[in-house]
């Protein structure tokens, strides 16, 4: 059911493996959909690997997918995504996959139906990027990074 007044979006899924699951929410405060590995797969420690969802997306321009960590196997497992939060692009037909690493002390195994990341779907507004020869004035002015403290 829409929530009135909310931004809407439609993800159309094809499903490219007989394994695949459609991404879904566990709960309906859950910003992330769970998205599941199609593939059984060893990653060792301090190793990375491409792991599939079995499926490619669909969806409006000025809309994108990020594909973000599990906190529970970034915390339990050391295991987490190398590019985060990667996105996928409005007009990307492939199948979407997921680039694990393993930070781990011991080998982390990924098998078909295993949830090993979350998908969050966001709006992009369309920008024009425009080049000029000085930039408005603000209080923290030049300071670069940290330049507002630690605390």
């Amino acid at each position: 059911m829409w929530s009135t007044g909310l931004p809407r979006a439609q993800i159309k899924f094809k499903l490219l493996h007989p394994k695949a699951v459609i991404p879904c929410r566990k709960t309906p405060g859950s910003s992330g959909a769970d998205v599941y590995s199609v593939e059984d797969i060893k990653i060792p420690p301090g190793e990375v690997r491409l792991v599939g969802l079995g499926f490619a997306v669909s969806m409006s321009e000025g809309v994108e997918i990020q594909i973000r960590p599990r906190s529970g196997l970034a915390l339990q497992d050391n295991v987490t995504i190398l590019n985060t939060p990667a996105t996928i692009d409005s007009d990307y037909r492939s199948e979407v996959k997921v680039i694990l690493v393993n930070f781990g002390k011991k080998d982390f195994h990924v098998a078909t139906g295993d949830r090993i990341a979350q998908m969050v779907v966001n709006f992009i507004p369309r920008t024009k990027f425009i080049e000029v020869d000085e930039l408005d004035i603000t209080d923290r002015g030049e300071g670069g990074f940290g330049s507002t403290g630690r605390n």
